[in-house]
């Protein structure tokens, strides 16, 4: 048996060729058919088997054959298969080991999440989050935040397979279609395949992240449906090794920014709905070239290894963005930069003063988010945009800027509604924000005035709230500085 016709043993003893076995796990009955086909049509199956990769080793085809078995005996319409995607995501999640966590290493993890709700109250408005604290395991972390990624993939997997069906469905020879087992729908078989591919990649991402990522907010959006603050000690010791700072000093560090972040989700209710709302309308928006897929499809000799792969990496596949999914990536960028940029600042603002290596550290998780990783590509892959705040030091410096003009509470308040959230013009020029914000506000209680003269109503009492600036100070005694207040009590 030659090296590209790779065999393994049959169930009566005699050796058939791994592709053989992997044409009668999909069609079954129809497999002599659809072999006798292609064999009329000039391919040869063997050929095509080397040409694509397939394993020579026994064990690996065994299990390649189980899996497609499993896949096309799958139930369920859904865009992507999520027992692979989470059996996936778990084994991924599990490379180079992912022990349960001892009671000591989980009450490490607490103990910096509980002193860094103590050190966030001295210089945020917001509370902390009701939400109970977590130490998890790479694999918990799948287990809790894989019904999110189902809210952000669905709808692009939805768009491309359906786009897929069209393309390759009605291209299938009747003869084809005939040697399927049952009477298959061609066009089932194609949405089954799709789903798998997609849950392929759902779960390579998620069980790639899981690897990285300190908490249940890198990466800018909420994870959880309930925010909770909780941090992965695995990922966190990772990133400490070859840091001069100590391990317990970055847990603190990297504890304060889950925290951070988890008060702004728990206590800005719109803003989990706002940045996945974005998300979703930039996927559905997704659309395919289907002329030029099934030209591409039309013109690929499938026994053409390298024709294949350019084909597939030419892109063929690549998604149009419209003009409306622009102005959504714009939105969400912006979104995702304040977020960013807001954690970033009340973080410093709360370590600067316990942490020796916190601008150390500050940088070093910035130029992180910045390069991103190969789970963040993987996610831009499918998803079709990056998660990753472009203008996170522009941020972090208007949101530095607001709180000298107007202290923190000003800050903070600027989150009490989407429509007072800053713009990408605010971003370029943080220092003329609060002239701009006086301009809008000006602007509103003009409009309010002129309505309740329309109206008959008293324009004093109609001006009232809105002549006044939303980002005003609370008091007028409230330090701007966070080294002014008064520590709290360290543990």
């Amino acid at each position: 048996m030659s090296p590209d016709n790779p065999a393994v043993p049959g169930p009566d003893g005699p050796e058939t060729p791994a592709w053989e076995q992997m044409l009668r796990a999909m069609l079954g009955d129809g497999a002599d058919a659809a072999i006798r086909e292609m064999r009329e049509r000039g391919f040869d199956p063997a050929q095509m088997a080397g040409a694509s990769g397939l394993p020579d080793d026994p064990r690996l085809v065994e299990q390649a054959v189980a899996q497609v078995q499993r896949l096309l005996a799958a139930a369920g319409d859904d865009p992507v298969n999520w027992q692979m995607a989470h059996d996936l995501a778990r084994q991924q999640a599990s490379v180079g080991g992912d022990p349960a966590l001892s009671p000591g290493r989980a009450r490490d993890v607490l103990d910096a999440l509980s002193v860094a709700e103590l050190w966030l109250d001295a210089v945020t408005d917001l509370p902390p989050s009701s939400g109970t604290p977590h130490a998890w395991s790479r694999a918990e972390w799948v287990e809790a935040t894989l019904p999110t990624w189902r809210t952000l993939t669905e709808p692009v997997a939805a768009s491309l397979s359906g786009a897929l069906v069209d393309a390759l469905g009605a291209s299938l020879p009747e003869e084809a279609a005939g040697a399927l087992p049952g009477g298959l729908d061609p066009s089932h078989l194609l949405r089954q395949l799709g789903s798998a591919v997609f849950g392929m990649q759902v779960g390579q991402g998620a069980g790639t992240l899981a690897r990285e990522v300190f908490g249940t907010t890198d990466i800018g959006l909420p994870l959880l449906d309930s925010p909770a603050p909780a941090l992965v000690p695995a990922n966190v010791d990772a990133f400490a090794e070859g840091l001069d700072a100590p391990l317990d000093e970055v847990r603190l560090f990297l504890a304060l920014r889950e925290a951070a972040a988890t008060r702004l989700f728990t206590h800005v209710p719109w803003l989990r709905a706002h940045l996945l709302a974005t998300v979703e309308a930039y996927a559905r928006g997704i659309t395919i070239d289907v002329d030029q897929l099934e030209e591409a499809v039309s013109s690929i000799d499938p026994t053409d290894a390298a024709a294949l792969q350019q084909a597939l990496s030419g892109g063929v596949f690549a998604p149009h963005t419209t003009p409306e999914q622009r102005a959504a990536l714009e939105r969400l960028e912006t979104a995702l930069a304040l977020v960013e940029g807001w954690v970033d600042e009340v973080t410093a603002a709360a370590a600067i003063a316990h942490l020796p290596h916190t601008v150390a550290l500050r940088e070093m998780v910035r130029r992180r988010r910045a390069a991103g990783g190969p789970a963040e590509q993987t996610f831009a892959n499918l998803v079709g945009l990056e998660l990753r705040p472009r203008r996170l030091r522009d941020a972090a410096a208007l949101w530095a800027q607001i709180t000298r003009d107007g202290g923190p509470s000003a800050r903070d308040a600027v989150w009490d509604h989407p429509d007072l959230l800053p713009t990408t013009q605010d971003l370029d020029d943080p220092a003329g924000y609060a002239s701009r914000r006086a301009a809008a506000v000006d602007e509103t209680a003009e409009v309010d005035r002129a309505l309740a003269q329309i109206l008959g109503e008293d324009p004093t009492t109609a001006t009232g709230a809105a002549g006044e600036p939303t980002d005003a100070p609370t008091s007028d005694d409230e330090p701007t500085d966070p080294a002014d207040r008064e520590d709290p009590p360290t543990r």
